[in-house]
């Protein structure tokens, strides 16, 4: 199975599940694909936004005399001439912007490289001098930027109760109560933002860096203050976004307005350094995590108190307690919640939002609690496996962690570990050994597709949904080749543009769950207007039959039983026809709509196990290996899930050990804003990774019992890191990352 076009060669319905090569993988490597950056047009002007150097004031006075004078310069836009823009309304599902503010609204300033003026030119470098060359005098105000959040004292939201969970705490034989405190961390695609904008009769296409394109369309129609209908937004590839692009920033209502201004098109890319203050980041989370247990590890009462910072803009609450209610049993239990202002851009969601962090401090108490209980950790979560989701009631739709546990155990050859810190050796090497179980909702929302048996016999699926790298365009091609049999090279997934039936955001691991009942729905009738048709189109061999005695395999039109090729293939009934295809429309019922599966918990489920490698002589601290075993209901593309639980994997690696995003104190400028200072993962820290899937189909999400990939396979990854850290050296990490100094210290109080 060389590629993708040798596997849908006959694979037929055996194709769910193969590990297909992505259909859109010669596009990439050939530099074909298109990314927003790409597009250029005749007459494109290049914008160069102006950034605040100070985190909290108002503007006293902004000179842009110098920079309209220069060469190439054709507007600088700001507060003082700045078209009418509109906040989104507000709880609008439907359309949701990653800050409420829209750019320019006021001369306000909230954090460090906030834009302040937008300088459009003819050429990149024209509007780069020029952007330098405007001048702003400021009128300070003190800045909240103070890391630490242990200083609020205000209320705190209640996010989910039950039990009496005080009392039961104090009552407990065993008590865990430590805080776990999780840092900023900064998206890093390798594709930064950009927007390219362009006009046509009040009419506005922006070409964008979006992971919903649908919903970028109806928030920047309600920005703009024009009718939904005269935007178009076209993602035809995205390098990664990580949840740092699923929602509109302003900079492309700064694009659209100033190629309004010109009547041209206007390009503005984000620069790196742009990328740590203006388009999101995961907001520092400092938690509480207090558990009581028995002395046979069952636990009786868990409290988890969050906090996360926010902008001043904005109220973004990471929501840490996502997974604490149902992962366990316990029949005691409260989760709250508390937002602190800083003077920062505002945070957005980073993969896993809210369950990653949150599991980093359950999963690490659990390991605690294990420890002072001496039990296994793998025996302790089997000891509290609830029998239902006791936050809600609910009955879980598929639920198969036990079965992680135990899988995960086998291939990682947990027996083998010996209990006492520091007990582990190979080649000299200080042996740690860790594990952390995880979590992460399943959801499936609204989605529309179509599907065209096209008289040229290719066959068209589409849908106003995006391939952020994940493999869509592949996954799609996929359903198409099992419902019909034509092979890729004669399929068209045409994806990534508003013009066609609203599709799926691509985020929360939600993208191919929604899509796919859609597409298939879409098929399923295209071919029963194809099937009408053979049986009532003078000169089909099948006039006047029993279109329930039809079927459509290998792309040909037989009767049920027999062999495709004593069939015609199913261009020739649309041709009979006089068509020039025949389309089937679908339809996803998003799941809190369905009544199979509104009542029912939906989640995901995987086990992390790793091994680090410690050696003090030369303070050298390496993840040597990582067995994840996964239960995400029925894998569609083995090839694409992998891969992306193994760029989970290595990113929850710099999660443990790296990532950090520090502000400097007095400007709140990020100290470490650039690819050479901000530390992640690479090459060179990436260990053997095993990956096992369960393949258990969970049919209450779709007809072929697929859930989400892109989250679960962070989930859990730190904690398991930290698990790790502290069976090789006996120090416990609460504070990540991970790092040497804490290590070293360490070794210098026992010596």
């Amino acid at each position: 199975m060389a590629n993708g076009m040798d596997a849908a060669g006959g694979l037929g319905k055996n194709i769910i599940g193969a590990p297909i090569s992505r259909i859109d993988g010669p596009l990439k490597t050939t530099g074909t694909a298109r990314y927003t950056a790409d597009f250029h047009f005749a007459y494109l002007a290049h914008a160069v936004p102006v950034q605040s150097t100070i985190a909290s004031g108002r503007i006293k006075s902004l000179n842009t005399s110098v920079a309209e004078k220069m060469p190439g310069v054709l507007l600088v836009l700001h507060h003082g001439n700045m078209d009418k823009l509109y906040r989104v309304v507000p709880n609008d599902s439907a359309a949701t912007t990653s800050e409420a503010r829209p750019p320019f609204e006021d001369e306000k300033i909230y954090h460090w490289g906030q834009f302040v003026a937008l300088v459009v030119g003819e050429t990149l470098e024209q509007a780069t001098a020029a952007a330098r060359a405007v001048t702003v005098e400021y009128e300070t105000k003190p800045a909240s930027l103070k890391p630490s959040l242990s200083d609020y004292t205000g209320k705190r939201k209640s996010v989910s109760k039950r039990g009496d969970v005080d009392k039961a705490f104090l009552g407990a034989p065993v008590k865990i109560d430590q805080n776990y405190i999780t840092p900023v961390e900064t998206h890093n695609p390798i594709e930064m933002h950009s927007t390219v904008a362009m006009w046509e009769d009040n009419k506005v296409t922006l070409y964008e860096t979006s992971q919903g394109v649908w919903n970028h369309r109806l928030a920047m129609a309600q920005i703009l203050g024009i009718p939904r209908e005269n935007v178009q937004v076209v993602t035809k590839f995205l390098g990664s976004g990580f949840g740092g692009k699923l929602f509109p920033w302003p900079h492309s209502a700064l694009a659209a307005v100033a190629a309004r201004r010109l009547d041209r098109p206007v390009k503005l890319s984000l620069s790196r350094k742009m990328m740590f203050t203006n388009v999101g980041h995961r907001p520092r989370c400092e938690q509480r995590f207090k558990i009581g247990a028995t002395t046979d590890g069952k636990l009786v009462s868990l409290r988890q108190d969050y906090l996360n910072h926010t902008s001043f803009i904005d109220d973004i609450d990471e929501g840490c307690g996502e997974a604490t209610p149902y992962l366990y049993s316990v029949p005691n239990l409260e989760i709250t919640s508390a937002l602190v202002q800083r003077n920062t851009g505002t945070p957005s969601p980073m993969r896993g939002p809210g369950a990653v962090p949150g599991l980093f401090a359950m999963e690490s108490a659990m390991d605690e609690l294990a420890i002072a209980l001496k039990i296994d950790p793998i025996e302790l979560r089997l000891r509290n496996e609830p029998l239902k989701d006791e936050g809600t009631g609910q009955e879980f739709s598929s639920r198969h962690l036990k079965e992680c546990l135990e899988v995960g155990k086998q291939k990682f050859g947990w027996d083998k570990r010996t209990a006492a810190v520091g007990s582990m050796k190979r080649d000299g090497k200080i042996l740690g050994w860790g594990m952390a179980a995880a979590s992460w909702g399943a959801y499936r929302f609204g989605a529309t597709a179509t599907v065209e048996l096209c008289a040229d016999g290719r066959v068209c699926v589409r849908s106003a949904t995006q391939d952020v790298g994940t493999g869509t365009y592949t996954v799609f091609a996929q359903v198409m080749h099992e419902k019909t049999g034509v092979p890729f090279d004669r399929i068209d997934v045409i994806i990534g543009d508003t013009s066609l039936p609203e599709g799926s955001m691509s985020g929360g691991s939600w993208a191919t769950a929604t899509s796919l009942p859609a597409i298939s729905s879409a098929a399923t009738n295209a071919t029963k207007t194809l099937m009408q048709m053979a049986v009532s189109t003078t000169g089909s061999p099948f006039l006047d039959q029993d279109p329930s005695k039809l079927e459509l395999s290998e792309g040909r039109v037989h009767l049920n039983g027999q062999a495709s090729s004593t069939g015609i293939p199913f261009e020739e009934v649309v041709k009979l026809g006089r068509l020039k295809g025949i389309i089937g429309e679908g339809k996803t019922i998003p799941t809190f709509e369905d009544p199979k599966a509104k009542d029912l918990s939906l989640h995901s489920y995987a086990v992390q196990f790793v091994e680090v490698e410690w050696e003090p002589e030369i303070a050298r601290l390496r993840v040597s290996r990582v067995v994840t075993v996964v239960d995400v209901g029925r894998i569609i593309n083995l090839k694409a899930a992998t891969n992306q639980i193994l760029g989970a994997v290595v990113m929850g690696i710099g999660m443990g050990l790296l990532e950090q995003t520090t502000y400097e104190q007095r400007t709140g400028q990020p100290i470490n804003g650039s690819m050479a200072d901000y530390l992640m993962a690479t090459c060179a820290d990436s260990p053997k990774i095993d990956v096992t899937f369960l393949n258990y189909p969970d049919l209450a999400m779709n007809e072929y019992g697929a859930r989400g990939v892109g989250e679960i396979g962070l989930a859990g990854v730190a904690p398991a890191i930290t698990a790790a850290v502290y069976h090789a050296t006996g120090i416990r990490v609460r504070e990540l990352p991970v790092r040497i100094e804490d290590l070293l210290q360490a070794e210098l109080r026992e010596a």
